[in-house]
C-alpha cells in the first residue's frame, strides 16, 4: 500500500495561462540536459550564443547550475505579452508546475501556492499517479550543474554538449575555448 499523501485522491489543477508563474517574481528556472536541446533545436542556436542571450551560472554551493535569465521585473526571458515564446520546447520545471517539490508536499503548501496560481483548484481531478510523474520527471531530469570556474566564453564545453553537435552533423558549431573549466 502507498504511504498516504494529501492528494492521495487527487488534485484539481488546470494551467489558466496567466503567467503568472513567469513573471513579476524573481526565481530561477533551471535547465536539464534534456531542456538545453529542446532550447537550442527550437532557437536554432548552439550553446555559447543561448549563453549569451538567454541564460546564466547561478552557484549553487556544489557547482554553477545553469538558468534562464529574467527580463527586467523578473519576467522570464522568453516570456511575452502573447505568452511563452518557446511554449512548446519549454523547461520540465516550467511544464511541471505546479507539481513540484514544496507545494505538492502538503496540503497547506498546495493552498498558499493556490493564492498566485489560479488554476490550482480548477478543472478536471488529476489522480494521484500523474501528479508523482509530474514530481518524478521533474527529479529525474536533473539539472546541469558545470564545475566552479567554468566560463562559457571559454572554457572548454563538456563532452555532452560538444558530442550533441556533432551527433546532429554540426561539428564545430559549438566550438571549444581555451581551458577547461577547472
Amino acid at each position: 500500500m502507498k504511504d498516504e499523501v494529501f492528494y492521495s485522491r487527487g488534485l484539481r489543477f488546470a494551467c489558466t495561462r496567466c503567467s503568472s508563474c513567469c513573471r513579476g517574481e524573481p526565481g530561477f528556472v533551471f535547465l536539464s540536459r534534456d531542456d538545453l536541446f529542446r532550447l537550442l533545436a527550437a532557437l536554432g542556436t548552439d550553446f555559447r550564443s543561448f549563453f549569451r542571450h538567454y541564460a546564466l551560472l547561478v552557484d549553487t554551493g556544489s557547482g554553477l547550475a545553469l538558468s534562464l535569465r529574467e527580463k527586467p521585473g523578473n519576467d522570464c526571458i522568453f516570456w511575452s505579452a502573447s505568452g511563452c515564446l518557446v511554449y512548446e520546447s519549454r523547461p520540465i520545471q516550467c511544464s511541471t508546475y505546479p507539481f513540484w517539490s514544496g507545494i505538492a508536499d502538503s496540503a497547506k503548501a498546495w493552498a498558499e501556492e493556490s493564492v498566485s496560481c489560479p488554476g490550482i483548484g480548477q478543472g478536471e481531478l488529476l489522480p494521484r499517479s500523474r501528479i508523482e510523474e509530474a514530481l518524478y520527471a521533474r527529479r529525474a531530469a536533473g539539472t546541469i550543474l558545470f564545475p566552479h570556474g567554468f566560463d562559457p566564453e571559454v572554457s572548454r564545453l563538456p563532452d555532452f554538449l560538444a558530442a550533441k553537435d556533432e551527433a546532429d552533423g554540426e561539428a564545430g558549431r559549438v566550438g571549444t575555448g581555451a581551458g577547461d573549466g577547472r
